[in-house]
């Protein structure tokens, strides 16, 4: 049975905003940038893209338990009401369970939703995704740019994820020795 994609990417706009949709959105570019060449389940990719963090998302976030475990757990409840077939459901939930873990053992949706999802936490958008969280504590915001952009890199697995690490990378030393420059040495 096919998924109703206007459904799903019509909750993940509802529950997770203009944040949740257009983190998805850039995933699923970054998804065809790196997964050039590479033989994939794009239903299934594009599945997770949307699911992936519908466990972070009010109605389903519970408090103290992590949104990659609660995601899990509400993506295989909505996937069984919809009667997603066995294989595509498994597929689907392996990438959503495994979107913050390390490691290559695992499909190459899998790793191609993690790679995405790093790499959109890298760069000018990695930046200001954490300057918008913290908007009134820029010291929290810093020290978490400063940290993903060490932390994050050595996580990818694909050699064109990395390229594109690589550049954003780049692209945040350039913008935290403005801000740094700019604030006069406070940070």
């Amino acid at each position: 049975m096919s998924m109703d994609k206007n459904e799903i990417a019509r909750l993940t706009e509802e529950h997770g905003g203009a944040w949740g949709i257009n983190h998805t959105r850039r995933l699923l570019h970054l998804v065809e940038i790196i997964g050039q060449g590479l033989s994939y389940d794009g239903e299934a990719l594009w599945l997770a893209a949307h699911l992936h963090d519908w466990g972070a998302y009010k109605p389903w976030a519970q408090p103290g338990i992590d949104h990659v475990l609660r995601s899990r757990q509400v993506v295989e409840q909505y996937l069984s009401e919809h009667e997603c077939a066995p294989a595509l459901q498994a597929l689907i939930l392996e990438c959503i369970e495994l979107h913050h873990a390390a490691g290559s053992d695992r499909s190459v949706e899998a790793i191609l939703l993690r790679d995405a999802d790093v790499l959109d936490f890298l760069g000018v958008v990695g930046i200001l995704r954490d300057v918008s969280k913290n908007p009134r504590d820029l010291r929290k915001a810093y020290d978490t740019i400063r940290q993903r952009r060490l932390k994050l890199p050595p996580l990818l697995h694909l050699e064109r994820a990395r390229e594109i690490a690589a550049e954003r990378v780049k692209d945040m030393d350039a913008v935290l020795r403005e801000f740094e420059a700019e604030s006069f040495g406070c940070f």
